[in-house]
């Protein structure tokens, strides 16, 4: 959950996202690096410490040809295989399709017979005391900690996003699409999210609240819900 003031990502809950903030913190010491760089010689240039006959040395064209071709090997690198994991999806443990609407979410568990229901924003005026605004759900998704998910999202009218930041997913619901990603959750927790594509009148009023428990409380959650 991001606090107030709050600069940096919220805490990683899948190894995805703990991928994510590695390379994000990656990036900003090799864009430091280059800033401190620039910095060192514009103050040598200013002091007058760098002549013309340096700037123009054919070593000197060399150096910078050659720099920016290994910090953008360092970027890529890291980048693509960060790519490639999020689109390994292995057999999953659970299956969830997630159908986005104007202006609220269904959820089908397809490997539950009859285990379906739809989530919709609980207004602020029925909000019990310390939950949060515009991000409580009247229904949540419960998951299973330590468990591959696979979600298959679509949309029933206009685009929508499923994005839970914390678990970095983040898939676009396109009406008559399905697309699917994959997440483990490494611990049991409460991830807010909300619909990310600009949906209509209501676009903000979309939240996503999943619930990852363990294994056991999870079969608990199902077969009540199922009966």
């Amino acid at each position: 959950m991001a606090n107030h003031s709050q600069l940096g990502f919220q805490d990683a809950s899948s190894p995805i996202m703990e991928e994510l903030v590695e390379f994000h913190d990656h990036a900003l010491m090799v864009a430091l690096a280059i800033c401190s760089l620039v910095l060192y010689l514009l103050t040598l240039m200013l002091m007058e410490k760098l002549s013309s006959n340096t700037v123009d040395a054919q070593e000197v064209e060399l150096i910078w040809t050659i720099l920016p071709a290994i910090v953008l090997i360092l970027l890529a690198l890291p980048s693509l295989q960060i790519l490639y994991m999020m689109d390994e999806i292995d057999e999953p443990d659970l299956t969830l399709k997630a159908i986005g609407h104007q202006w609220y979410w269904s959820y089908e568990y397809t490997d539950f017979k009859d285990l379906s229901f739809d989530s919709y924003m609980i207004p602020t005026t029925d909000l019990p005391l310390g939950h949060f605004r515009l991000l409580e759900a009247d229904h949540r998704v419960v998951i299973p900690m330590e468990s591959s998910i696979r979600i298959i999202i679509t949309a029933d009218d206009v685009l929508h996003s499923w994005t839970v930041p914390t678990l970095g997913v983040k898939t676009d619901a396109i009406p008559g699409r399905l697309n699917q990603t994959s997440f483990i959750a490494t611990r049991p927790g409460i991830f807010y999210g909300q619909c990310s594509e600009i949906c209509g009148a209501n676009h903000s009023f979309m939240p996503i609240v999943v619930e990852s428990t363990p294994l056991i409380h999870f079969e608990n959650w199902s077969s009540l819900l199922s009966s």
